[in-house]
């Protein structure tokens, strides 16, 4: 995840500020946040006690002093108040006081974690109202009662929701990809999804260090649930199968269960690529707040919980023009359309990504709309839909492989160009085929099916996983659209039982030509299936009922008048590209001078979208085979938006990258040779290290022979742990193994961005080792790190950027011990006009003062002239005070 940096040099102009501090309640301190508008955000950082849990805070405002609407801004689960500070300072600009928080049990806060417990964190939020509505900057709709919204993904929204229900104070929610009934989402039709609930409790029951809960459990077994939670996990996770006292307790802190009480205008955004809080969740919230009588939008985005491009700007528009309408009372605010779903359009070729395009209609067409019925068959032979056995394996392994979180995202929302990741083995499933469809269908909604179920099971039950493929031309190719699945336990079926399925929900369009498969399987790796083996018999009753949803259409722009004259336009520009055409097309030849060079940039540069600003700016350097190359510089240098486009993510504006000779540009063949770490890796916990790395490395489709996997992790030294659950590993592991990933199939650039984060000494030592094992072999790793003495014992050379230039490279003994630079100690304070006099850098051991072409001797003798204190004068050696000296004193 990519986080919103304070822009470098706000530092000195919020350490004056901070000078007027004022406690605006409770323990808080203030800070002036960047800000590219007219009007500056205040941040004020407090910890609220709210009945003995300390819930840590931040407020933020912006413009004058009149009254405004408040927006509570929550996180998702696992994650703290840090990840939404940028909305919050977009809302503040846009005129609302914004109060973020981290959850009970996440970030800085204490408490124990109880999944949105009425009686824990509802009950926090409810808190919060009461002190914004205490707040002089908030507007009041009486005393005590704040016009406040409450918006949030994931978890963050799922309190928004219940908050509307528990504090008629609520005036307007915007949830974004949540759930409405807990225990719909993760037993859905009684099977468990172990899958994600495993990466859920993993990610609560990592205590940050130093911040045990007060009664919780001890770490390692429960970390920062509840008691009850805790419990409710361990029993379900060992028996498979939810009971009803989970599915209680689940429903009970679900929005589900107070929705007959919200009736505020509800803004819902549901991800499409999302196999946690599937798209039925938002039907099912959008459909009783509306019958409340409340105004309802639905929106369902590409991405999700899976990945894919969750259109945060879009979004975090949207959201601030439904608070404009209910919240400030704008009734011109444009809040957009009842529906409205994003669908891909093909894939931009300058950055690989899928590009986008919006569907909409007047009223929420629900799941249903539009249904087509479509004959089933026997699989591509055109005969009748015959009964199909097929067996659940023994410990329902090997499992089918549908949503995997981590890695299917981009695969999920590209299926409807033909990408995909699903498997099923054979002789575990059953498939019933449609007929070639004779013109395009889009697909909008969940379709149905009646399948007839027998199980040879000791108890008579089965569980399938119900799933509609788009089958191609050929009748083998085929996409499982967003990557998604529908889980159903059917009992008492010893003698056949009819069931009525209900898919997953999809948006998706199945071209002329392609044909529908309804498949069901016995197993799925999201899912907990029967460890007994048994054999299930399934036959269709009736057809497949798919929703088409034909009010939902994509509007063209209207042309303007001066369309007519583009054919005459048209033949003018052809006759500039012409000239150009041969150029822009083709990449650069390879430049066979650098074949045996890892990387070469010369002139690279990059603009800030929609401006002249420049991120990246006139860097040149070159990397060696067998070096290790620290890539340091403040915040804001440009060092990840450089790494981008060294990985081909992002196009340069000007300059080239080549990597052994190579010209970089999105796909590249070359970048084959590249392997990266950049923003950590999403493994699956219950499998183990090398499972996960073979899973790994069977998505990207090359050679299970290329891959190496022994020689990189013998490099990356896990030892026996490579056999054990990936949820049993320390962080140092999961760092190793993440690592292990990059470098599977052994390239030879290796990009390592952060890598020790979150690591402690030892750990970071064997990080260290790592690095320099990999590069021992003659391969070369560059590496951005933030620890600067770590940097120094790793690395053989640095280049140092700030503002988006290069200030230095060479080998890291050059830049440390450089000779332009003294460090002076001293014993006694100096006062800041001399320090700036002398352009001299305070560090803990003391003074850094730049020669500036003075001999040591002249400089000493100014020291002296100016009365100053000296007890010593020295070259200095540490990376940090050569980095600092370079780069003006800002923090890396």
């Amino acid at each position: 995840m990519q986080l919103r940096l304070p822009r470098k040099g706000l530092r000195r102009w919020a350490a004056a500020g901070a000078a007027l501090a004022v406690l605006l309640g409770g323990a808080g301190t203030w800070t002036a946040v960047a800000s590219d508008g007219p009007a500056p955000v205040h941040r004020a950082d407090r910890t609220l006690d709210l009945d003995g849990v300390r819930l840590d805070t931040s407020y933020f405002t912006a413009g004058g002093s009149g009254r405004r609407p408040a927006v509570l801004l929550g996180h998702g689960f696992g994650g703290s108040k840090g990840d939404v500070r940028a909305q919050a300072e977009r809302l503040a600009r846009q005129g609302y006081a914004v109060l973020t928080w981290s959850a009970r049990g996440f970030g800085a806060s204490t408490g124990q974690i109880g999944l949105n417990d009425p009686e824990r964190e509802v009950k926090d939020v409810r808190g919060l109202v009461d002190w914004l509505a205490g707040r002089p900057e908030v507007l009041l709709d009486r005393p005590g009662d704040p016009r406040v919204g409450i918006t949030g993904a994931s978890y963050g929204g799922a309190i928004a929701l219940l908050a509307a229900g528990h504090d008629p104070r609520v005036d307007a929610v915007a949830p974004q990809i949540t759930y409405w009934n807990l225990a719909d989402a993760l037993f859905p039709r009684g099977v468990f999804k172990k899958l994600w609930s495993g990466i859920f409790f993993s990610a609560g029951a990592a205590a940050p260090p130093g911040a045990t809960a007060p009664g919780a459990a001890p770490a390692g077994t429960c970390g920062r649930f509840s008691p009850e939670v805790c419990a409710l996990y361990q029993r379900v996770a060992v028996s498979g199968r939810p009971d009803a006292a989970a599915r209680a307790l689940l429903e009970a802190r679900s929005p589900s269960a107070v929705g007959d009480r919200i009736k505020v205008p509800a803004l819902i955004v549901q991800g499409q690529a999302d196999s946690l809080f599937t798209l039925d969740q938002a039907d099912a919230m959008a459909r009783t707040i509306a019958a409340n009588g409340a105004p309802v939008a639905v929106d369902w985005t590409a991405g999700g919980h899976d990945g894919g491009d969750r259109e945060t700007e879009r979004v975090e528009g949207r959201i601030g023009a439904w608070f404009d309408r209910y919240l400030k009372r704008d009734t011109g605010a444009a809040t957009g359309p009842a529906f409205r779903v994003s669908r891909t359009g093909g894939v931009d070729s300058t950055d690989g990504r899928a590009t986008l395009h919006g569907a909409t209609a007047d009223r929420y067409p629900g799941l249903a709309a539009g249904p087509v019925r479509i004959a089933l068959s026997g699989p591509a032979d055109g005969g009748p839909a015959a009964p199909r056995p097929f067996a659940n394996p023994a410990g329902a392994n090997p499992p089918a492989l549908s949503a995997v979180p981590g890695l299917g995202g981009g695969l999920a929302q590209l299926s409807s160009l033909g990408a995909g990741l699903s498997l099923d083995f054979p002789g575990q499933f059953a498939a019933f085929d449609a007929r070639p469809q004779s013109r395009p269908l889009r697909i909008t909604g969940a379709p149905t099916a009646r399948v007839r179920v027998t199980s040879t099971a000791p108890d008579g039950s089965a569980v399938l996983f119900a799933k509609v493929y788009d089958v191609g031309p050929d009748g083998r190719q085929q996409v499982l659209p967003a990557q998604l699945v529908a889980p159903v336990r059917i009992d008492g079926a010893a003698h056949g039982r009819t069931v009525d399925l209900t898919l997953p929900a999809v948006d998706h369009e199945v071209p002329a030509g392609h044909r529908l498969r309804l498949v069901l399987a016995a197993t799925d790796l999201g899912y907990a299936s029967p460890a007994a083996p048994a054999t299930y018999t399934a036959a269709v009753e009736g057809p497949l009922t798919v929703p088409t949803a034909p009010a939902v259409t994509t509007r063209a722009a209207g042309l303007p008048w001066w369309v007519w004259g583009l054919p005459l336009l048209g033949l003018a520009v052809a006759a500039g590209l012409v000239l150009t055409a041969r150029r822009r097309a083709a990449a650069p030849a390879p430049d066979p001078g650098l074949a045996g060079v890892p990387l070469q940039i010369t002139g690279l540069g990059k603009k800030y979208p929609g401006g002249d600003r420049y991120s990246v700016r006139e860097l040149s350097f070159r990397v060696e085979q067998g070096q290790v190359l620290g890539l340091l510089g403040p915040n804001g240098a440009g060092k990840t938006t450089t790494l981008r486009m060294l990985m081909g993510l992002i196009t340069p504006d000007e300059g080239e990258i080549r990597v052994f000779g190579h010209a970089i540009r999105p796909g590249a063949p070359v970048l084959s040779r590249v392997g990266a770490f950049v923003e950590g890796a999403g493994f699956l916990p219950h499998l183990s290290g090398r499972e996960n790395l073979e899973l790994y490395w069977a998505a990207t489709g090359r050679p299970a022979e290329d891959a190496h996997v022994d020689e990189a992790l013998r490099i990356a030294n896990l030892g026996g742990a490579l056999e054990r659950a990936v949820r049993t590993y320390s962080q140092g592991m999961r760092q190793r193994l993440a690592i292990a990933q990059a470098m599977l199939g052994l390239p030879d650039l290796l990009i390592l961005d952060e890598p020790t984060n979150g690591l402690d000494p030892p750990q970071i030592r064997e990080m260290r080792e790592v690095m320099i094992r990999y590069a021992a072999g003659g391969r070369t790793v560059i590496v951005s790190s933030h620890l600067l003495a770590e940097v120094e014992q790793s690395c053989t050379h640095l280049v140092v950027m700030d503002r988006g230039r290069l200030v230095q490279a060479g080998p890291v003994g050059e830049i440390t011990g450089n000779g332009d630079t003294l460090l002076v100690t001293l014993s006694g304070p100096v006062p800041d006009p001399v320090v700036e006099k002398l352009a001299a850098v305070r560090t803990e051991a003391g003074l850094l003062v730049p020669l500036d072409g003075r001999t040591a001797t002249e400089l000493i003798g100014e020291l002296v002239r100016l009365d100053l204190p000296v007890t010593g004068v020295g070259p200095h050696r540490r990376l940090e005070d050569a980095f600092l000296t370079l780069i003006g004193g800002e923090t890396a």
